[in-house]
């Protein structure tokens, strides 16, 4: 399964819009297969804060681990909120 967040939007800046995007999701998820990867496609995404991304991306973490996979993820807005999430977690997200 691919989200592309571009879809979602380009600037993800507010911990309410992360959680509302989160929660928004969560019928495609339902019609996920088991064993599916989850793939977050960055692709078209200007801004992303830790707190957008915590509210969006720790759960998926939390829930599909190593099977949620981060692509396109150079931009340094991007890159920026990854290491200040993985550093608050403890986890690392699967980057590819």
């Amino acid at each position: 399964m691919i989200i592309e967040l571009k879809k979602i939007g380009t600037t993800l800046i507010s911990r309410q819009t992360g959680k509302e995007a989160y929660l928004a999701i969560q019928p495609i998820l339902r019609e996920m297969k088991e064993g599916e990867n989850v793939e977050v496609d960055f692709t078209g995404v200007l801004t992303f804060s830790p707190s957008w991304g915590d509210e969006f991306l720790t759960p998926l973490l939390n829930i599909y681990g190593d099977k949620l996979i981060l692509k396109n993820t150079n931009n340094p807005s991007v890159l920026a909120t990854l290491d200040i999430l993985q550093t608050t977690l403890g986890k690392k997200f699967n980057v590819q």
